[in-house]
């Protein structure tokens, strides 16, 4: 990968380089790459323009979902799934802390010389800043939740320049797309990926807006989490503990713009070019994993022995709750006021859902599906002409069920064939 001189990094401590500005682009969550030398490849590596789930899934796990495995339309290719937390949860990590461990053991062990990874701004905690981490202890910088978009992939550059060949990344879709779609071009020896589902982000700025709707003193929330059972769990810095139901959050006192069209119209809820997934929605009070690939078992193998995990289980039935969806979602998407539940009804439907709702597997497929709901809705209302190249063919067979189905010039275009790589071994 060509690249121009940049600082030499610090003695210790997670490190940002000075990064250049990004390229002006429509429909761009700013993932790094408009920053680099490799910025004229954003019309074909941007997840947000034509997205080639297909040909990159047979490129980085040597095939292709297949409809004839479970779940394997709803969450990508896998090899195996778990129900896992660290046995020594990390003291500031926003489960037990698997993704930032993952990171430490591939520093410790010499697999990598260097991760990039997501550290918070020092001025505020919620801002993400990508660095680039070359010393294990460092990763502890990296724990936590972050809310906005940073441009990972710009670290590249500088982490060739400093002689990096064996790098981590741990990264949200948008990036990991792209990161895939130039993986060949950078001449690297070896990358590990590890990547977080990521649905309905927005700025940080945005983001302090929802904080102080929440509370009245925004400033002492440390900790916020959407959980499994429906509720969003928040910590304070005094040691309060609260948990707001799903139905009683500010949702319509939002602007508008709050989610932008992109993370309205992503289509890569559990990043399935990931070499391990790191989640939380088929959790069921645990975290998620998704060993994609053989290299994920090698990220796997590295912590197991730490691990208390179990198979994911599954329950409830998910019909109901994506049909909601799909009714409020054509009012939002069309501009429409949303249909706004009885005040009276939210503590009972609230009590209600966490008991009969979907759990496990099933919550996670109700999201997969709400998300692809969302993104054809939001596209066919807002970009049309986009829809025909961002839709990849199996979200359709996801909305199929709920009376979705492709107009005629919604129909995916055909693609040209995958380049020629060689599978992840």
């Amino acid at each position: 990968m060509p690249h121009d001189v940049v600082p030499p990094a610090p003695a210790t401590g997670p490190w940002t380089p000075p990064l250049a500005e990004p390229a002006p682009r429509a429909l761009c969550t700013d993932c790094g790459l408009s920053r680099t030398p490799l910025a004229k490849t954003c019309g074909r590596a941007c997840q947000f323009l034509r997205p080639d789930y297909e040909g990159l899934e047979r490129q980085v796990h040597g095939r292709a979902r297949d409809p004839s495995r479970p779940d394997e339309m709803h969450f990508g290719p896998f090899r195996r799934m778990l129900r896992a937390g660290l046995a020594e949860p990390r003291e500031g990590a926003q489960w037990t802390g698997i993704a930032s461990r993952l990171g430490e053991r591939l520093l410790e062990t010499g697999a990598v010389t260097a991760v990039l990874a997501m550290a918070a701004d020092p001025e505020d905690r919620w801002k993400p800043v990508p660095v680039l981490v070359t010393d294990a202890r460092d990763m502890a910088a990296c724990r936590g939740m972050k809310m906005g978009f940073a441009p990972l992939l710009a670290l590249l550059e500088p982490a060739a320049a400093a002689g990096h060949r064996r790098i981590a990344v741990i990264g949200i879709p948008c990036q990991v797309h792209a990161l895939r779609a130039i993986e060949a071009e950078l001449g690297l020896e070896r990358i590990y990926v590890i990547g977080t589902p990521c649905s309905d982000n927005t700025t940080t700025a945005m983001f302090h807006r929802f904080l102080d709707l929440l509370d009245p003193d925004p400033a002492s929330i440390t900790y916020l989490e959407f959980r499994a059972d429906f509720h969003v769990e928040l910590r304070h810095a005094d040691g309060r503990v609260r948990t707001i139901p799903f139905l009683q959050l500010p949702i319509s006192k939002l602007p508008d713009d709050f989610f932008p069209l992109t993370c309205r119209t992503c289509v890569d809820y559990t990043n399935v070019l990931a070499d391990i997934t790191v989640g939380y929605m088929g959790g069921t009070g645990a975290q998620w994993l998704l060993v994609r690939n053989a290299r994920g078992e090698e990220l796997l193998d590295l912590i197991e022995p730490e691990l208390h995990h179990a198979a994911p289980v599954s329950a409830g039935k998910r019909q109901g709750a994506v049909k909601g969806f799909l009714a409020n979602t054509e009012r939002a998407a069309g501009g429409l006021p949303l249909r706004r539940m009885p005040d009276v009804l939210r503590p009972l439907v609230g009590w209600l859902m966490p008991r009969f709702g979907p759990k496990g597997l099933e919550f996670a497929r109700a999201r997969v599906e709400m998300k692809a709901v969302e993104s054809i809705l939001f596209l066919r209302h807002k970009a049309p002409r986009r829809l025909r190249s961002m839709v990849p063919a199996h979200l359709w067979a996801l909305v199929a069920p709920y009376g979705l189905k492709p107009r005629e010039a919604e129909l995916p275009a055909a693609r040209p064939s995958a380049p020629g790589q060689n599978p992840k071994d």
